[in-house]
């Protein structure tokens, strides 16, 4: 047996029970033979708490300080987690990020991983210990100060220990039963996906669905780490996430068969929409304005450009960001007004996103007009699209986000037989 990594979500963590449930799984997949190194989130809302009682603290803090205190909740986790399993006769060994070799890049809230050390690791499962990590957070290699990776960075975590390990395969515990068709939150009628490829599911981290985290996605496809997503409240089968020449490649009668159309609707409420009305259309007016927003570190979404009033030579453009980059986003451009002359900034925070995400939609068509007439057929206006090869996303107003997830999801025959989403525990914050 090879190493399996495990990662435990705060909601499978969420109490005293709920560790313990934990530790009987992790001795499990140890009695089974594996070397099992485990990830672990804080309890439960544990970093929405601490958020905000910095909040609470002080309007603006630090960001050093901000992550030396986000930190504090994942190492909670590891030390129960680890305390757990020692009564139940085996021995574990728990590390922060830094001491598990984590190292990252200085960005403090959002840092990428830029190498995994994992000697102190490898040196505990060779005497035999259960290994429990810190997730969400590392030291950076230049400053040696703690850094965290962003929401759901232990996904992350997980999947750069799996890669550093040369583990067999990674498993992701969280409250649902796996990858479903839609958030079954709002679309109780969500099928689960057996396997989805490395490229759809970046597709769907990317439009919102919380299920696995984007970074993590990335790092699964560039170091080809099978990714096994379960819920740690049953023993049922998950999603694989895997190569796209893995997924539906084994029919009943052991003949390949075709790519599903589409693999799921997601949907984004995190996002904010800014418009830069009255742009001058010359050569470099626009690259000014996105060389702005990247030296303030600002990562953009959509981004729709119109065409060009004939009569002024004036164009407006538009683009989503991060809610929580909306203000850093308007001061940086409001800093630009001047030297770029346009006319007015609008900001829009009350927008969400739908997205359809299907590598089979590559060779057929009319996907998009389906798509677009079930929204508009459940009264939802359009505000903006973009597309790419295996997606469609539109942006609509967020209060009816719900009724186009679940018009696009029947549209495409998404919806399965029988209702089998449970969501078992998780808040949803």
């Amino acid at each position: 047996m090879g190493i399996v990594v495990q990662k435990y979500g705060g909601s499978s963590l969420a109490d005293a029970a709920a560790v313990k449930r934990v530790a009987r799984r992790i001795v499990e997949s140890k009695r089974a033979g594996h070397d099992v190194v485990v990830a672990v989130s804080a309890m439960g809302d544990s970093t929405d708490e601490l958020l905000d009682l910095a909040n609470d603290v002080s309007p603006l803090p630090p960001a050093r300080e901000l992550d030396m205190l986000l930190t504090a909740g994942e190492r909670i986790s590891m030390a129960l987690v680890a305390m757990a399993i020692s009564d139940l006769g085996f021995t574990a060994r728990s590390f922060t990020g830094s001491q598990a070799g984590v190292i990252t890049d200085s960005v403090h809230g959002k840092a990428k991983i830029i190498d995994v050390t994992p000697g102190r690791i490898s040196s505990a499962l060779d005497d035999g210990h259960v290994v429990i990590v810190a997730g969400f957070q590392g030291v950076s290699q230049d400053t040696k100060e703690i850094t965290t990776l962003g929401r759901g960075g232990t996904d992350t975590t997980a999947v750069a220990l799996a890669a550093a390990l040369h583990a067999d395969h990674c498993e992701i515990y969280t409250d649902v039963d796996g990858v479903f068709t839609a958030d079954p939150r709002i679309v109780p009628t969500a099928h689960k996906l057996d396997r989805v490829s490395y490229e759809e599911m970046l597709e769907l981290a990317a439009c919102g669905a919380k299920i696995l985290h984007l970074r993590c996605v990335e790092y699964a496809r560039r170091y080809d780490i099978p990714i096994h997503v379960r819920s740690s409240f049953s023993q049922l089968e998950g999603t694989w996430v895997v190569p796209e020449s893995a997924v539906d490649a084994d029919s009943p009668e052991g003949e390949p068969m075709e790519q599903a159309i589409i693999a799921g609707v997601a949907h984004d409420r995190s996002e904010a929409k800014i418009t830069v009305v009255g742009v001058p259309d010359k050569v470099g007016e626009a690259a000014r304005i996105f060389e702005a927003l990247a030296d303030a570190e600002i990562n953009l979404d959509m981004i729709v450009q119109n065409v060009s009033a004939a009569a002024t030579s004036l164009t407006d453009i538009s683009f989503t960001l991060p809610r929580a980059d909306g203000q850093t986003a308007m001061k940086a451009l409001a800093a630009l007004s001047d030297e770029v002359g346009f006319a007015s900034l609008l900001y829009d925070d009350k927008i969400g996103k739908i997205s359809l995400i299907g590598a089979g939609m590559r060779s057929h068509p009319g996907v998009s007009a389906k798509f677009f007439s079930s929204i508009a057929a459940a009264g939802v206006n359009i505000q903006m699209i973009s597309t790419s090869e295996i997606r469609i996303s539109v942006i609509v107003d967020e209060g009816l986000v719900d009724d186009a997830v679940a018009a696009a999801h029947s549209a495409f025959d998404l919806d399965a037989d029988e209702v089998e989403a449970v969501v078992y525990g998780g808040t949803g914050r």
